[in-house]
């Protein structure tokens, strides 16, 4: 009788192992001085200095890259990806002005491919880095069968720490109080079941040619990371008061913003305050797409956005330009009747 190993069900224990041991380096160049344990253990373990804490909140967060790791797939391009993980996460995070401490990925894939899975990980320190959030662990799982060959899935869990008087839940939100919006460098990383089917399924358009309306190599402009807004904010809430946050994810505007609106309050939306990227005017005639539809699915062009003091709102704007984020005011908070929707476009 033939004996079986875990390899010939298509699982490379040793494969597995000398990964673990290549990315060692690269991941470790993330840890801040409060990672305890190396790569490798069985739990990463961070030491929580609380000496400038009264009373510290732990703020956490999970999320993934969803399907636009199809357009991944497809450039057979694997070093932003990690970018995108990083900044689902830790971008929750940071509207309530905590400080990302530490993230830990999953990577689950059919077979390891240790050249491929590298660059994804590259691109998780490279988000760790700019988010001076440490990789502190993860886990890298062979699934075969379970998973299309050469595909794989990312996940990514992140905690964050913040002084529990200093913490932001839109509980301070009140009438006159303006609205900024910082720019996204593009989709982001939702939306892109409904990029897909417009522009790949219905238009059959190929993600290796440049297309003029947007000025950039389709595939390129699909797979450019998402914004990680952890530095800017966090000087923000130094300075300022910042009464609201809310992260433009799915959903867009429409699904994020009223998650920070005090009751009896309501936003007014000004179109046209801000500048909105080709790629989403493209998309919009290619599908043929319903302004709300946009609103609810894509960011438009706001990555985050800030409900501030009308009197710092200005000062803020200008402080955000000069770290070369691009800022607008967008609109303002006003008084809401009982029935009324929390968010309204003019």
């Amino acid at each position: 009788m033939k004996k079986y190993s875990y390899k010939d069900a298509g699982v490379d224990i040793e494969k597995g192992d000398a990964f673990v041991q290549a990315i060692k380096p690269m991941v470790e160049s993330t840890f801040r001085p409060e990672v305890l344990t190396k790569i490798g253990g069985f739990a990463g373990c961070v030491s929580l200095n609380l000496e400038r804490y009264k009373k510290p909140v732990l703020v956490s967060s999970t999320d993934g890259v969803g399907t636009k790791l199809k357009i991944a797939f497809m450039m057979d391009r694997h070093d932003t990806v990690g970018i995108d993980l990083v900044a689902m996460c830790v971008n929750d995070i940071v509207v309530t002005g905590a400080r990302p401490l530490f993230l830990l990925d999953y990577l689950a894939t059919s077979r390891l491919d240790p050249e491929k899975a590298t660059k994804v990980v590259n691109g998780i320190v490279k988000g760790c880095i700019e988010a001076e959030c440490s990789l502190i662990g993860g886990e890298t799982a062979e699934m075969p069968g379970f998973y299309q060959e050469g595909e794989y899935d990312l996940a990514g869990f992140a905690v964050g720490i913040v002084e529990d008087a200093q913490m932001i839940d839109g509980s301070g939100v009140t009438v006159g109080d303006r609205l900024i919006g910082i720019a996204s460098s593009g989709l982001h990383s939702n939306g892109y079941s409904l990029v897909r089917k417009i522009l790949i399924e219905e238009n059959r358009m190929s993600l290796g040619k440049r297309v003029e309306e947007i000025g950039e190599v389709l595939g390129e402009e699909l797979l450019r990371p998402t914004k990680i807004y952890v530095k800017p904010i966090l000087n923000l809430v130094r300075d300022f008061n910042i009464v609201g946050m809310a992260h433009i994810t799915g959903g867009g505007i429409s699904g994020n913003l009223p998650r920070v609106i005090s009751k009896g309050c309501k936003a007014i939306i000004r179109k046209g305050s801000w500048e909105i990227p080709p790629i989403f005017s493209f998309l919009k005639e290619k599908g043929n797409i319903p302004d709300d539809e946009m609103l609810r699915t894509f960011n438009n062009g706001i990555g985050m956005i800030l409900i501030v003091r009308a009197k710092e709102s200005e000062e803020i704007v200008e402080r955000l330009n000069s770290m070369g984020e691009r800022a607008f005011l967008i609109g303002e908070i006003i008084k809401a009747d009982r029935e009324e929707e929390p968010i309204e476009f003019v």
